[in-house]
């Protein structure tokens, strides 16, 4: 019996709904304080954060594709940390910190063109509920996110995000700058670094939920072919994120005198926009941060309400959605630099362990025929990643035992013991036998 695939088209729409789910806020914002900031080494610090942002990401969809589910994946190491491993990724990805950062970032675009006599934080209450209402009603069905994300508002975020960075291509060149801190130290390494606040490493291990759904709605439901169309989905998004990561890179590149001094990839792109469009230029920055943020916000809520409605089979997908939804309402209103303030230790946490867990599943051939790798990389990789996180989080500055491995100046000191526990974990195999 012939196994039903997707269509090129199709699949096209699927790549452009998982590129939808994925640009949000942070990848707006980075890539143009990236250019900015970099200025000669933008080349280096493009190239690792795009290894980071991208690379990463990519190869988290087909890990995951590959093992089925991220449970699955996390299971290899132990079914106890699977469930609390997901959850903490979920939970992440969700209420706790991205879904209310979307919110966050779309009203700090728009508050520039609010009248100077409003009050801020009323506006900013109402534009929270009126967003997450939005949101929730659109993702109530997760199975029909390929006719809004693939079809209506992810091109119309890409045609918005071609004729901003279009402008700066075509505009006569700026002489670059020379680096600023932090990338006027191995810019390739900083560049990578500052990939982990796109956060799409994270989302890549819970995305695939939502596209297999849509995928099966599609007519694909053989476990091989699936896989496929889900890798597939990736690497079409992948594509799609390089081109606008690099054009978004340039446009920072090329406001070294518009955007001099700026500290806020935001601030970069309405300066550059508003510099060859005038105030339209304003609204246009301001209709792509609203559109993308809201993509993501629709994406966010809806994997993290089919994922929480899967493990508490009593509470069904819609209330999980909407706790969701009025929880991360709530917390937005605390204000943009207090979600950001919070995420660099949770994600310092996190992302170290979703490095090993994907690099090994993309490996699972040779780690699963010395099972007790698993357990050995990944524990060892969580126990530095989340001691270094707790000192940035309560004592930043504070010396501490990790400081002293290789690669921690440079944000990297789990390197080392993760290699290092590769082996132990093969000797503990071969001494298990």
């Amino acid at each position: 019996m012939t196994q039903r695939t997707l269509e090129p088209r199709q699949l096209a729409v699927v790549g452009v709904t998982l590129f939808s789910m994925f640009f949000g806020a942070g990848n707006l914002i980075l890539p143009p304080l990236l250019g900015l900031q970099a200025g000669t080494s933008a080349v280096p610090a493009t190239v690792g954060f795009l290894i980071a942002g991208i690379g990463l990401p990519v190869l988290g969809i087909i890990a995951v594709a590959l093992a089925g589910t991220v449970r699955e994946l996390a299971g290899r190491v132990h079914p106890l940390f699977a469930r609390v491993f997901v959850a903490a990724v979920y939970l992440a990805i969700g209420p706790c910190l991205a879904i209310p950062r979307t919110s966050s970032t779309a009203f700090e675009m728009l508050a520039p063109l609010l009248p100077a006599d409003v009050s801020l934080d009323t506006v900013r209450l109402v534009f929270s509920v009126a967003f997450f209402a939005v949101a929730y009603l659109l993702a109530m069905h997760p199975g029909r996110l390929t006719r809004l994300l693939g079809r209506v508002t992810g091109p119309a975020l890409i045609a918005l995000i071609v004729v901003v960075t279009g402008a700066a291509l075509v505009s006569p060149g700026v002489q670059a700058a020379a680096p600023q801190a932090p990338y006027d130290h191995a810019p390739a390494i900083q560049g990578f670094l500052t990939g982990y606040q796109t956060m799409d490493l994270l989302a890549s291990l819970t995305f695939g939920i939502v596209i297999a759904t849509n995928i099966r709605e599609m007519g694909v439901t053989e476990p091989g072919p699936l896989a496929r169309a889900i890798s597939s989905a990736g690497v079409i998004a992948g594509v799609l994120m390089v081109l606008i990561y690099c054009g978004l890179a340039y446009v920072g590149v090329n406001a070294t005198e518009v955007a001099a001094g700026a500290t806020n990839g935001a601030t970069v792109l309405t300066a550059s926009a508003t510099a060859h469009f005038g105030a339209v230029g304003t609204v246009v920055v301001a209709a792509i941060f609203l559109l993308a943020c809201l993509n993501v916000c629709i994406g966010l809520i809806s994997c993290c309400g089919t994922y929480f409605s899967q493990e508490i089979s009593a509470v069904p997908y819609r209330w999980c959605a909407l706790a969701f939804a009025a929880f991360s309402c709530v917390i937005s209103n605390f204000g943009l630099d207090a979600i950001l303030a919070f995420s660099v230790p949770l994600l310092g946490a996190l992302y170290p362990i979703a490095i090993v867990l994907v690099i090994m599943g993309m490996l699972h051939g040779v780690c699963d025929r010395a099972p007790q790798v698993w357990p050995w990389v990944v524990g060892v990789t969580a126990i530095v990643s989340v001691v270094i996180a707790l000192r940035d989080a309560f004592a930043p500055g504070a010396w501490i035992a990790t400081d002293a491995l290789p690669l921690a100046g440079m944000g990297l000191a789990w390197v080392v013991p993760a290699l290092v526990a590769v082996a132990i974990g093969y000797v503990h195999a071969k001494l298990a036998r």
